[in-house]
């Protein structure tokens, strides 16, 4: 792996985690894409491999990397999918295209139980598949002192594949975190992990908490 010198430290993409420095973003973790009985037209059924992944690995990951987080005192934000207005006309129009909305407050866009955010973790409305493109995240995540951007969460090869090459783009040292991500098979999943492989670094979820454990040492 390629390290350079900057800002007088030697950076690579896996460098180590700085106190306070440290955010993890989860991508959609909503009921009406994770509970498919919330929209009767979802695409993946309660038996499929997606539901299965998530449920089986993604949000139970998810579950221990985030009360890792609010253990060691550094940040967590989430992101979700939801219109400004109640009518969506605030969308953007690949969103308008395809079909995608979901109205202000409606309880199918609520985050599920598990990772419900605490009073103190912000949550961006988003309107495009980009977090970057539809939201304030990079001002909000640079007031948080975010310098390791740790990114969980669903589809893989869309909004997470997003927020990966976007907040590379913007200088963060991104971490994928692979099992707790899921997308609708998977090859798709590997196909995204070997595409974006190059604006991140792919790591685990047992090496994730090892990292956050370490910043208390």
């Amino acid at each position: 792996m390629i390290s350079i010198e900057y800002g007088g430290q030697t950076i690579r993409r896996d460098s180590p985690y700085a106190k306070g420095a440290c955010t993890f973003l989860l991508v959609d973790m909503q009921r009406i894409w994770a509970e498919p009985m919330m929209d009767p037209t979802h695409p993946m059924p309660a038996d499929s491999y997606f539901m299965k992944r998530v449920h089986e690995t993604v949000i139970p990951n998810q579950v221990k990397i985030l009360n890792a987080f609010r253990n060691a005192g550094e940040n967590v934000c989430h992101t979700i999918i939801e219109s400004l207005t109640a009518d969506g006309r605030d969308r953007s129009l690949d969103h308008k295209l395809s079909n995608m909305h979901v109205p202000k407050g409606a309880p199918e866009g609520a985050i599920i139980a598990p990772l419900a955010p605490t009073e103190n973790e912000p949550v961006l409305p988003k309107t495009s598949s980009g977090l970057f493109n539809s939201t304030n995240a990079d001002y909000v995540l640079r007031n948080l002192n975010t310098r390791f951007l740790v990114i969980a969460g669903i589809v893989t090869d869309q909004c997470v594949d997003m927020a990966v090459r976007d907040a590379a783009d913007r200088g963060y040292l991104v971490t994928l975190v692979q099992d707790a991500c899921a997308t609708y098979t998977p090859e798709r999943h590997e196909a995204a992990l070997r595409a974006y492989g190059g604006y991140c670094w792919i790591t685990d979820t047992e090496t994730v908490l090892a990292r956050i454990a370490a910043l208390g040492e």
